[in-house]
């Protein structure tokens, strides 16, 4: 009896250990994640998913990084496998909370980058999809920055469609997604804005959808307050790029 209670003790403490050490690496991964270094944070949530690949916390913050690491540092000829990996994992993290935003705006964000490349009638699929996603991750957390950046693109993508080509999608591809206009990416944008100021893409976007709208002053204002901010990862050093790129059509 003696013997069988040391044994049950040592299981319990070994369990007690790895969920200690789950937990610090995770807590270290999610700070990478925030801090945009994504090269860092991947090989930590693909050790998390190989001794939980369960937790919904893993997977939809996997998701999130496998969606940034494919766009930044993946060959182009491996961009989409990152991109269905994280598509995979955010469906799986829906499947085990459907209440996760993490994981409702992870998979938006890969369907977003699926959608790149992506045949006409899976984009248009893939759209409708994205809309009903990030609006279920903002109905769950209204903070979450992303999502309302994200919003913000759709509604501006689908504004942006002329009426020939509406007509072409409304009689192949079984309509436009309802919604979509210029005014909601402004509010969606500076609702992004409101919640993470200094990151300047939500600036850039705001800029380049005034831009779109034939508003001028509105995208020179937004690209130049967007250049007031310190780049601090690869994510600003991009959006920094295009907004002078954009400024030169303005000048």
């Amino acid at each position: 009896m003696k013997k069988l209670f040391i044994a049950v003790c040592t299981v319990i403490a070994s369990i007690a250990v790895v969920a200690q050490t789950n937990d610090e690496q995770y807590d270290k991964a999610y700070k990478l994640k925030i801090e945009f270094k994504y090269k860092e944070a991947l090989p930590l949530f693909q050790s998390l998913l190989k001794s939980d690949s369960n937790n919904v916390n893993y997977l939809a913050h996997a998701s999130y990084i496998y969606s940034k690491y494919g766009f930044f540092y993946a060959p182009e000829a491996e961009k989409m496998k990152y991109y269905h990996t994280a598509e995979y994992l955010s469906k799986k993290a829906i499947k085990l909370n459907e209440k996760s935003a993490d994981a409702h705006f992870a998979y938006a964000m890969a369907l977003g980058r699926i959608n790149e490349n992506a045949s006409s009638k899976q984009k248009i699929a893939n759209a409708k999809l994205i809309k009903s996603e990030v609006d279920r991750a903002i109905a769950l957390n209204p903070k979450l920055a992303g999502a309302h950046h994200i919003l913000g693109r759709w509604h501006r993508t689908i504004a942006g469609f002329n009426s020939v080509e509406k007509m072409m999608i409304n009689s192949f591809f079984g309509g436009v997604p309802p919604g979509g206009s210029y005014d909601d990416a402004v509010k969606a944008f500076m609702t992004a804005i409101s919640i993470e100021p200094k990151y300047m893409n939500h600036q850039y976007e705001l800029a380049q959808t005034y831009y779109d709208m034939g508003k001028p002053v509105e995208a020179k204002l937004w690209a130049k307050k967007a250049l007031e901010i310190i780049p601090v990862s690869d994510d600003d050093r991009k959006a920094k790029t295009e907004c002078e790129t954009l400024l030169k059509k303005l000048n």
